[in-house]
């Protein structure tokens, strides 16, 4: 866990705190309750902005397809492959295996890669493209 040490150096003396024999106290404030540093903290923001972004036309259930297909098990899935799903041509003859690079390129600006898909949400923020397919990654069909 990565600390802090908060020293009251500006402060008027009346507003310091003293402890035992009147030495001032330090106060150690753990980092990771105010920024998201951990594995977990950055899963549930990527889960949160899947929702955000992804969710009105995917989500992460087997078998269920929205406007979207479902996401669950993306990597390593050929596009355009999920049963059911009503993919645009362009999508299905793309030939592409997903894995965290073609999802970066895609995301970032999917009818720049493929011309003629119907997606038209992108994800400018590289950290959020970034979360969002570690979030995707770690949903295992399993």
């Amino acid at each position: 866990m990565i600390c802090t040490t908060i020293h009251s150096i500006t402060a008027p003396a009346a507003g310091r705190i003293k402890g035992p024999a009147g030495a001032l106290l330090t106060i150690i404030l753990p980092i990771g309750l105010f920024f998201g540093s951990s594995a977990a903290a950055q899963e549930v923001d990527g889960e949160r902005l899947f929702r955000q972004r992804c969710a009105a036309c995917h989500n992460i259930e087997p078998g269920q397809t929205k406007m979207g297909p479902s996401l669950l098990g993306i990597i390593g899935r050929t596009a355009g492959s999920v049963e059911g799903a009503n993919y645009s041509q362009a999508m299905q003859s793309s030939g592409i295996t997903w894995d965290r690079q073609s999802l970066e390129t895609f995301l970032t600006a999917p009818r720049q890669m493929i011309r003629g898909t119907r997606m038209t949400v992108s994800i400018p923020d590289g950290a959020q493209r970034a979360a969002i397919i570690n979030y995707l990654e770690s949903q295992s069909p399993d």
